[in-house]
């Protein structure tokens, strides 16, 4: 979906997404934030916010051949304070004829701020509802960002409409509020008989014919914002499917131009496989009691209007960005720009999802592989905005922030939290019935991603999320006596504001035998020492090889140096405040542990690994550790 006021679009991607990803995804991007260079007031209209809209009738009469649209609209609305006026956004360049209460006629005004104010025959008291009627006309204006659109396609007429961010006021009165979603909707299209008409939803009818005109009724029954209701009209060939299994099955409503029907229904006809991943994954397609379906368009990307995406064209990738809007941006929609990575990285992750289940493993980490290079293209640059930055266009639909780093941001979540746990969190999430067909903001996200981990992901969220840059990481590796291998740890950050990006860190080992074995380093701190096991004497690693993270330049060296068990020995970390830690090999067994004081003195004595030295004074302190293979001698520094 676009996305401005919580648009997620995508766009398209080729077959060869994973070699292309860097520049397909910015094409998406450039296609969302649709008018790159401006600077958006993200500012909700005061105006409207003293009342809640719950049903929209809107009822057009247009012909594609013209750039003109007639509409009555019907509004049902819910009082938040006592209101004597209720204001509408509402385009400068469209009329209003008549505006009704029942058959009571109301007085109005429109002003020149884009603006319909209607006086209330009476003052309406807060929680009570009541219904206005509103009778316009016009040409909608050409703005910038051309929310309605009279075009042609092989010389046959077309009009379309994609309302991101602000652009539902330019043809029908509205509410342009991100956080005011309108329980259901009913559109009424009439057009010449010979077009096809489109929206969101279902057709709870046939078309009804009356002399040379056609009115098409769609039903649309789940919360839906005003810049995802979409209408099109034009000589459309519609191509069905069907979606989803028993008892949730549901039909798919392809709307294609007849002189490309031949060519984009093999593409097309990825969908259902598409979907059938989406809800194995993650739950079942969150309108399958209506459609899913997509509706050719003249736009230079695709907008993932709720049931029905418009795509201008239909590779896979790009359905399947599209697709992936409908659980996260369109069921749950972002609930600032701050948190647009919700919508654009989610959706972004989900056609990353389809390259790894459809086209296997090293299309996956080709894929991943070109996104981490696009990340760490700039050595800054956070997920989550600053306010000044969420005004920004081109910042919000940032291709290596929004989309690129929230997908892998996701990646590596689901590493650290592994597959059954990641998973099983986001169906959480999009179940949560105060999320759901609502709004959603990153802390809640984080909220059921703990629940699932059983511990805190703050730190995760402030390095990955909040704060900036990426780590490179130097790793020196040593086999370690029988059966380990010992590796230190070393990372540099590209941004000041991380200290140290503690991330468990995949490696890959090889034997000469052809041994081939995965250890995790489960790194919190700089200079950390972690010894594993490996079942064989290992001659070469390689960091990372599966692109679960984001770093750069990182280097992983096997040193040749000669085992000593006296190196073997190690305690971290040093300095430390609270608990020491004894690290040694697997084939040691540990029989006593000796803390001294500078004078001498035994200060404490203990027979595990982990040892409390809270209580210690600070300052130098030495360590017996004795062994099945001897004693050695540590020293440490208390804080």
């Amino acid at each position: 979906m676009k996305n401005t006021y919580l648009l997620l679009l995508c766009l398209s991607i080729s077959v060869v997404f994973s070699q292309n990803k860097t520049a397909s995804t910015k094409a998406i991007a450039e296609s969302e934030l649709k008018s790159a260079a401006q600077l958006l007031s993200v500012e909700v209209n005061p105006n409207t916010q003293n009342y809640d809209i719950t049903y929209h009738k809107l009822e057009f009469t247009l012909n594609p051949t013209v750039k003109f649209i007639t509409g009555k609209i019907t509004t049902t609305f819910t009082a938040v304070t006592t209101m004597t006026t209720i204001t509408f956004d509402f385009a400068n360049a469209l009329t209003t004829s008549s505006v009704k209460m029942g058959a009571t006629n109301l007085a109005f005004t429109e002003n020149t701020n884009n603006e319909l104010i209607i006086t209330l025959p009476a003052p309406l008291a807060a929680g009570s509802s009541a219904t206005v009627e509103v009778n316009y006309s016009g040409v909608p204006p050409s703005n910038g960002f051309d929310a309605f659109v009279q075009t042609t396609h092989n010389n046959t007429g077309i009009i379309w409409t994609l309302s991101e961010p602000f652009g539902a006021r330019d043809w029908w009165p509205c509410k342009q509020d991100l956080n005011d979603k309108i329980d259901s909707i009913d559109v009424y299209i009439k057009a010449p008989t010979q077009y096809i008409s489109v929206s969101n939803g279902i057709e709870p009818e046939p078309p009804v014919i009356t002399g040379t005109t056609k009115t098409t009724h769609f039903h649309h029954g789940y919360p839906i914002p005003a810049y995802l209701i979409a209408i099109a009209c034009t000589n459309y060939a519609v191509y069905e499917q069907t979606g989803g299994t028993f008892p949730n099955e549901y039909p798919i409503i392809n709307y294609i131009y007849p002189e490309y029907y031949d060519s984009i229904q093999p593409q097309l006809d990825e969908t259902p496989n598409i979907l059938a991943l989406y809800e194995t994954l993650f739950e079942v397609y969150p309108f399958h009691n209506e459609k899913y379906g997509h509706a050719q368009f003249g736009w230079g990307g695709g907008m993932e209007h709720t049931t029905v995406s418009f795509m201008v064209g239909f590779d896979r990738q790009l359905i399947a960005h599209e697709m992936g809007h409908q659980w996260f941006g369109d069921k749950i929609t972002c609930g600032t720009w701050k948190d647009i990575w919700l919508n654009e990285g989610f959706a972004t992750y989900l056609a990353d999802l389809v390259i790894e289940n459809f086209d296997g493993v090293d299309s996956f980490v080709s894929d991943k592989s070109a996104m981490i290079s696009d990340i760490t293209s700039v050595p800054n640059g956070a997920i989550y905005m600053t306010d000044a930055e969420a005004t920004n266009v081109n910042r919000i639909f940032s291709s290596r922030l929004s989309y690129d780093k929230g997908a892998m941001v996701l990646e590596m979540l689901r590493f650290k939290l592994g597959d059954t746990a990641f998973f099983q969190g986001m169906k959480n999430y999009l179940a949560d019935p105060a999320l759901a067909y609502g709004y959603a903001l990153t802390p809640n996200f984080q909220a059921h991603m703990e629940e699932v981990y059983g511990q805190s992901l703050t730190e995760f969220f402030n390095d990955w999320v909040y704060h900036q840059g990426y780590p490179t990481y130097t790793i020196a590796a040593q086999n370690w006596g029988a059966g380990q291998a010992k590796f230190v740890v070393n990372q540099t950050q590209s941004d000041a504001s991380v200290s140290y990006f503690e991330m468990p860190i995949p490696v890959r080992v090889h034997g000469a035998g052809g041994q081939v074995a995965d250890v995790v380093l489960n790194n919190t701190l700089n200079g950390e020492e972690i010894i594993v096991d490996v079942p064989f004497v290992v001659t070469s690693v390689e960091f990372d090889p599966e692109r679960h993270l984001i770093a750069k330049n990182s280097t992983i060296t096997l040193g040749n140096d000669a085992f000593t068990l006296d190196q073997a020995m190690a305690v971290y970390p040093n300095p430390t405040n609270d608990y020491l830690h004894i690290q040694m090999p697997s084939n040691m067994v540990l029989e006593r542990v000796s803390v001294y004081n500078n004078l001498g003195q035994v200060v404490l004595e203990n027979t595990t690994t982990s040892i409390n030295v809270s209580a210690l004074s600070t300052g130098v302190h030495y360590v017996d550790v004795q062994t099945s293979e001897g004693v050695f001698h540590k020293k440490f520094i208390k804080k």
